[in-house]
């Protein structure tokens, strides 16, 4: 069994494994090298021969306890056919949104145009490198896909009151989307995932109708891969209450940011726990790493825990600091 998932299943609070989110990115050299040749992001994402390079390139560097492949959330409604593109220095911009066509989307027509993931999923999960390492699958949480699709770009730190107008709009492109994530999960898992993650970054951006929107949508999600015999990680990205969120959707294992006070959750949390170091500690030193990584280490200490980050590591990150980090808490005792 692999660290994390003795983590996860056995509830073993005396490991400490360790990834991190967007571990394969900008910060590496060897992944700016491959970027500066591929500049369209998402032809970089159905190249499979490229996306399972990068995907083990933190791997091979820093012997992290899971692969995740190298992929984006909103490859979901690129294969729904809706337009994705990555702007540089504006990032996502989605085009215009036809219900009619998203609708009408074949499942295999589907499948076939994110089938480079599936097989970049199947090429890693072979490797000798990710042995007794688990392989992550993820996907945006269908409030998240929704609010992009809808925003057609990243809604930032606001939300347009006028997103809810159409309710009835809103529910059937809610429901297209559960029904394509339930189908792109299950090809990743089919692939060779060994754990899915659901990453809900504007979770934090709901203050109503939180049970509509994010609670009852991510449950059936999380259901789903609980079905097919896999353990689920959910990111609520700035949910106001993280126990509410545990209690009813019921993921394996949650993941909490960095604003959110881990002395609470371990208060408030049974399940394991994943991740919280803000990644900004990353850029001061190697004493301030030190003293932070193992405030979190202390903390969950007799609580099953992996390490990670409370968002995803900074492009401007130096090597040198991960491998600190990664030091500090494979010697934590």
């Amino acid at each position: 069994m692999t660290p994390i998932q003795d983590c996860l299943i056995n509830k073993n609070s005396k490991i400490n494994p360790i990834w991190i989110m967007r571990q394969a990115g900008r910060y590496l050299p060897e992944f700016r090298e491959i970027r500066s040749k591929n500049p369209d992001f998402i032809k970089l994402c159905l190249n499979e021969n490229l996306s399972s390079e990068i995907t083990l390139q933190p791997i091979k560097r820093f012997n992290f306890d899971a692969a995740i492949i190298f992929s984006d959330i909103l490859m979901l409604p690129y294969g729904l056919g809706q337009e994705v593109k990555f702007e540089k220095g504006l990032g996502p911009r989605l085009g215009k949104l036809d219900l009619d066509l998203i609708a009408n989307t074949n499942k295999d027509e589907f499948s076939r145009k994110l089938n480079p993931i599936y097989k970049s999923i199947s090429k890693i999960s072979f490797n000798n490198i990710c042995k007794n390492k688990d392989i992550i699958g993820f996907a945006g949480a269908p409030w998240t896909i929704l609010v992009y699709m809808i925003n057609k770009m990243s809604p930032k730190k606001s939300l347009s009151k006028e997103i809810f107008n159409d309710q009835l709009f809103i529910n059937k492109l809610l429901s297209i989307i559960e029904k394509f994530l339930k189908i792109h999960i299950e090809n990743q898992i089919n692939a060779g995932a060994t754990i899915i993650q659901v990453f809900d970054s504007w979770a934090g951006l709901l203050e109503d109708n939180i049970s509509e929107f994010i609670y009852k949508p991510t449950l059936n999600i999380v259901n789903h891969v609980k079905k097919l015999g896999i353990p689920v990680i959910c990111f609520p990205r700035g949910i106001k209450n993280y126990k509410n969120f545990c209690e009813v959707v019921k993921p394996d294992m949650v993941n909490i940011d960095y604003n959110i006070d881990p002395k609470k959750i371990i208060k408030e949390v049974q399940i394991p726990v994943q991740g919280g170091l803000d990644p900004k500690i990353l850029l001061t030193d190697k004493e301030n790493l030190k003293k932070e990584a193992t405030k979190y280490l202390k903390i969950f200490k007799d609580h099953p825990y992996v390490f990670n980050l409370g968002h995803g590591i900074l492009p401007e990150t130096k090597i040198e600091m991960v491998e600190e980090l990664v030091k500090i808490v494979r010697d934590f005792k």
